[in-house]
């Protein structure tokens, strides 16, 4: 198999999830393919390289993740919809609440919110996630743990902390309240 056939079968096979974590990071489709194809683009010109390390993956992890903060810190800002209040989970249906919740990730600071992307959506390790950023498993704990405050206060206990009946049925618990 050629070079050009190989990294095809990596990009079809990888792009959807590049472009869903980039969506998480940056909560825009365009922009989200924007930085997938950037990804893939970096990935192409050191194809060679990578695909002998067999570390193809944690490469456009990084390299996606690098494209995200890059774009930040050249002042390109993601303009978001409203903040709610405090939603009522039981009048709020699944497709608002996911848009709540992407409104309140893009509240969080570029690096805070590729730690809470990468640690809980895409469920990498504290370390795999200090490797990518390239920081000490104390600043992603930290970061993580202000990342979750911050997603709090914005969302309300209602979404991140489901009431006792939930958590019993979901983790097989016995309710103490």
């Amino acid at each position: 198999m050629s070079t050009a056939e190989e990294f095809t079968e990596f990009a079809v096979g990888a792009g959807p999830r590049l472009r869903r974590t980039a969506f998480l990071l940056c909560g825009d489709w365009h922009t989200a393919e924007d930085l997938t194809q950037t990804t893939l683009a970096r990935m192409f010109v050191s194809w060679r390289r990578i695909r002998k390390q067999d570390a193809v993956y944690g490469y456009a992890s990084r390299t996606l993740v690098n494209a995200f903060l890059s774009d930040r810190r050249r002042g390109q800002e993601l303009l978001t919809g409203w903040l709610p209040e405090r939603p009522d989970l039981a009048a709020v249906a699944a497709p608002e609440v996911r848009m709540v919740v992407l409104d309140a990730l893009a509240t969080l600071p570029p690096r805070t919110r590729v730690v809470v992307v990468m640690r809980y959506w895409a469920d990498l390790s504290v370390e795999q996630v200090a490797d990518l950023l390239g920081c000490s498993p104390g600043n992603v704990k930290s970061q993580s743990a202000r990342g979750l405050d911050k997603l709090r206060a914005v969302l309300g206990s209602a979404l991140l902390d489901p009431p006792c009946e939930e958590r019993d049925i979901r983790h097989g618990s016995v309710c103490c309240g």
